[in-house]
């Protein structure tokens, strides 16, 4: 039998930009009525840590408390102040309990807050009503 000729393809290192230059970045809060996201973003939008219910550990009923979500948005700060990230822009989003114990948090943290911003969605007219029932 003849033998497979296997290329073998030399793996190139990528560039380190994961950490924050300027020290300056993004948070992103989604909070939901089941769990809670947190993504820490640079000033161009590339994603560069984050932490979500999961990644702490919480399973279950225990992922939408509000403790769950400061535990999450903790651990996401420790991670973005330990790759240089000093002051943030906050966007939450949302209606679950995560809004909340997000501003608490942040408020301990030791990071320089410029902006405070809540993006949820709120409907202008709403979905269609259901056509009346005849009886």
């Amino acid at each position: 039998m003849p033998e497979a000729k296997v290329k073998s393809v030399a793996k190139t290192k990528k560039a380190s930009s994961a950490h924050f230059k300027s020290g300056q970045g993004k948070m992103y809060v989604k909070s939901t009525f089941n769990t809670t996201y947190v993504s820490f973003t640079d000033q161009t939008g590339n994603v560069v840590c984050w932490s979500s219910a999961g990644t702490c550990g919480f399973k279950g009923a225990r992922r939408s408390t509000p403790f769950a979500a400061t535990t999450i948005i903790e651990e996401g700060v420790r991670k973005a102040k330990s790759l240089g990230l000093s002051s943030i822009d906050v966007y939450l989003k949302g209606p679950g309990p995560g809004k909340d114990a997000a501003i608490r948090v942040l408020k301990t943290a030791g990071l320089d807050i410029n902006l405070l911003a809540d993006t949820t969605a709120i409907p202008h007219n709403g979905c269609r009503p259901k056509k009346t029932r005849r009886v």
